[in-house]
């Protein structure tokens, strides 16, 4: 299924940006993120991923975005602060990662007003309906009629894994042609989702109990899709997984194509 060979010397592979989380190891921070996103990058999309780390107002996000060709944000831990969208205060037990919020949200705006294809994962499609006026549902599992859509964390990786939901994927839509069809079985890993959509975005998916599986940016100048479960694991196993992450790998491929057309020479 792999059909992104390793790169020659005259076909360089576009450059990703992937969204990195703080982590603690023996008291200090480690920037990183796990390894699915950055296989799935490489194999699926035919990219080169680098992380960009969770730096906030430090980093210069557009001069970082005219040196890259994508921008992937990844899952993780850590829920969008209550404060970015207005929502009621979390439980003390809640994780965050101001961090991360003040590094993804600029990201998002930027690359979408650059025209940077950009691909969401899980929190990431989270942190894009927040960034673009929306609102979450902070624990999922509690609003009526939902179901609980996190992962069993006594059941084994492989359950854990598993494509055991059901989504309705809208007719017409972008990953109605990826699919081939109009629904399609996905992992199912998160306890935030999202509640009020924001301006600009359109369903592209939805699970049994209306939950929002995926959306994209109408009228977006590049690829902008965010899903809700976790594609980069198991591409191999998984056609719908991979045409993603090759569909991102494509536009991604006509950005590079595009800033490289317009770079200084010498």
């Amino acid at each position: 299924m792999n059909r992104h060979n390793p790169p020659e010397t005259n076909h360089p592979m576009p450059l990703v940006g992937v969204s990195g989380s703080v982590r603690d190891f023996n008291g200090f921070g480690f920037h990183g993120t796990h390894d699915g996103y950055m296989t799935s990058l490489v194999e699926g999309a035919g990219a080169q991923p680098v992380i960009v780390p969770p730096l906030g107002s430090c980093l210069d996000f557009l001069g970082l975005l005219s040196r890259l060709d994508g921008v992937m944000l990844t899952g993780g831990a850590p829920n969008v602060h209550p404060s970015l969208y207005g929502g009621p205060p979390s439980r003390p037990e809640t994780a965050h990662q101001p961090q991360r919020d003040a590094t993804v949200q600029p990201l998002i705006r930027a690359a979408i007003e650059t025209g940077v294809p950009l691909f969401c994962v899980c929190l990431g499609i989270q942190e894009l309906n927040v960034a673009l006026g929306g609102s979450l549902h902070q624990y999922l599992q509690e609003v009526p009629g939902r179901t609980d859509h996190r992962r069993n964390p006594a059941g084994s990786r492989e359950d854990q894994l598993a494509a055991k939901q059901r989504i309705a994927l809208t007719p017409g839509g972008m990953l109605a042609a990826i699919a081939g069809g109009t629904s399609v079985m996905v992992n199912s890993m998160h306890g935030q989702g999202i509640d009020r959509l924001a301006p600009g975005l359109e369903i592209e998916a939805t699970a049994a109990d209306g939950t929002i599986e995926a959306v994209r940016v109408k009228d977006a100048p590049a690829f902008t899709l965010g899903v809700q479960w976790h594609p980069e694991w198991q591409i191999h196993e998984h056609p719908f997984y991979f045409g993603l992450f090759d569909a991102f790998g494509d536009a991604c491929r006509e950005r590079m194509a595009q800033r490289t057309a317009t770079a200084p020479v010498g």
